[in-house]
């Protein structure tokens, strides 16, 4: 569940055994993923055979024309309308919603959480172990194309909701996009739950895609990891109070069943009973207080196996306790809700988002009778506490000094191999008067520049009206010039001429790579390449 979507960045281990998830990519289809650990070889085999065989009809591939995918690789596809494109496999037509830049359809395949030695692998193996099978399935979703409706109506985003805006979203076409959120996944996940009698939870982890600002912290391409669990009624007893009562026994002797934790604990979020974070009617106040209890109590198993993992590589003298608290929270598919945040370098950071799932939510799956907890969390954060890492970019090198730094199943602090010198530049333009959109200093009646986030000419991806210039629009040109070697963009002056109210901005480019230093003459080139595309796709005039 994408709990992560109000807050920064929307948004371990048991060195014992680690659940090992086999990847298979079904072309035109979303595949869930499930091998237990024990299984053998030709066990694993037999289910890989049955996956590749198996699709959800909500995840049908509409919009594209019936086509030979291998043909269509070939065919005409400069992002123009009418046009092609096979995006993992699968043919789709693009239309006048289409926004996704080839910078970012080359990254989609990657699937970094499934190279065992890659740190965003062993992190993910990581979390899963805090959630062992058969009581939880694990799956993974190589195919990052989804319809409009799974990633946003079926979890009931307003229609106006800044999520669905083309300045934050990636439009494959007006039916499909790249998904925002491994939410995306949620509603067949939860239906898998309803015809398994074991299992009563999952995580989900995948690539997910946003438009967003260029910096250390964010990249376009980033992963998250969502879990879920659902206690039912058992149906062999005929009467529902009888049926509740035994299922508050089973929560309550599951409860004192977890693990107890050694990490202090501020809670500063147990009162349901307001406006402000509210149970739900449906429920029980006695079992949603259970399903918080469990909610909570698993999440902070989870925290502190990850410190634990964390301070592997630290002296026993400098190690310290962990710290972490919870505080209320909204999101759209729980209540109530929280986040969870720890005490790191002396501030408290957000780490991930939980509740109690919207009843409706579990309606929709067909778990009626069920309720349950739900949490979300981006892996990129998690991994670069637990490494070391202190750039994000690092995470989609190539280059063997990072990659050969880390093995499956070890947390190893990095140790950079290099700090090459940055480049700046600036670019300074006047901005089109447009309708609407909040400057990232404020609005003007002269034209703004609305901030990342969302801007509400753009919220319906079929708006034909102008929008105002979006800081997302010059982010996403200088990702598409510069890829990785953008290192920064960031606004340093906002001017609006006194007499004829026009606005100038002028955003400062922090070209730098990773792996090599770059040239005047290469950096010159790139910048000129954006300074011609800002010009040709937003009509901006130069400064």
């Amino acid at each position: 569940m994408q709990l992560l979507r109000t807050g920064a960045f929307l948004r371990a281990a048991r060195s014992a055994r680690f659940a090992v998830v086999q990847s298979r990519t079904a072309p035109s289809a979303t595949t869930y993923i499930r091998t237990p650990s024990r299984w053998s070889s030709s066990q694993v085999a037999a289910e890989q055979q049955q996956l590749q065989q198996r699709s959800f009809p909500e995840q049908s591939v509409a919009g594209a024309k019936e086509v030979d995918p291998a043909k269509t690789a070939e065919s005409k596809s400069d992002g123009q309308p009418g046009h092609q494109k096979t995006i993992a496999g699968a043919p789709y037509v693009l239309d006048n919603t289409t926004n996704v830049t080839d910078s970012i359809l080359n990254l989609v395949g990657r699937n970094l959480y499934e190279h065992p030695d890659h740190p965003i692998c062993i992190t993910r193996k990581l979390i899963e172990s805090c959630f062992p099978q058969p009581e939880y399935n694990h799956f993974t979703m190589s195919d990052p194309v989804v319809t409009v409706r799974d990633n946003f109506d079926v979890l009931g985003f307003p229609a106006d909701h800044p999520g669905r805006s083309r300045t934050d979203t990636y439009y494959v076409n007006s039916s499909h996009l790249l998904r925002t959120h491994t939410s995306a996944h949620q509603h067949a996940a939860f239906q898998t739950l309803g015809s398994e009698e074991r299992t009563t939870g999952y995580t989900i982890c995948a690539d997910v895609y946003r438009r967003d600002s260029i910096d250390r912290s964010h990249f376009p391409v980033f992963h998250q990891m969502e879990g879920a669990r659902v206690w039912g009624l058992d149906p062999d007893i005929e009467s529902r109070y009888a049926a509740q009562s035994a299922r508050t026994a089973k929560m309550a002797t599951q409860l004192k069943a977890l693990p107890s934790t050694s990490i202090i604990v501020e809670d500063n979020a147990t009162n349901f009973s307001t406006d402000v974070n509210p149970m739900q009617p449906e429920h029980d106040p006695t079992e949603v207080q259970l399903v918080v209890s469990h909610l909570k109590r698993s999440l902070e198993y989870l925290m502190q196996q990850i410190h634990n993992a964390a301070q592997q590589s630290i002296p026993q003298s400098a190690r310290t306790p962990l710290q972490v608290r919870w505080v209320e929270a909204y999101f759209p598919f729980t209540s109530p809700s929280f986040e969870l945040e720890v005490l790191w370098n002396g501030e408290w950071l957000e780490l991930l988002g939980s509740g109690v799932v919207q009843q409706s939510i579990l309606n929709k799956a067909g778990l009626t009778r069920g309720i349950g907890w739900a949490w979300g969390l981006g892996i990129e954060r998690f991994a670069m506490l637990l490494f070391g890492i202190p750039d994000i970019r690092l995470f989609w090198s190539t280059d063997k000094r990072f990659l050969q730094q880390f093995s499956s199943g070890k947390i190893t602090k990095f140790e950079p191999f290099s700090k090459y010198p940055p480049c700046y530049k600036d670019i300074a333009f006047w901005i089109n008067p447009a309708p609407a959109g909040a400057s990232p200093r404020g609005a003007t009646p002269w034209g703004s520049a609305a901030a990342a986030g969302g801007d509400a000419t753009k919220a319906s991806p079929t708006e034909t009206q102008p929008a105002a210039f979006h800081e997302n629009d010059i982010m996403e040109v200088v990702r598409d010039v510069a890829g990785s070697l953008a290192e920064d963009v960031k606004l340093v002056d906002e001017f609006v001429h006194p007499t004829s109210g026009r606005k100038s901005l002028c955003y400062r480019i922090n070209y730098r790579s990773l792996e090599r230093t770059l040239t005047n003459e290469e950096v010159n080139r790139l910048h000129d390449e954006v300074a011609k595309r800002m010009k040709a796709q937003f009509g901006v005039e130069l400064r």
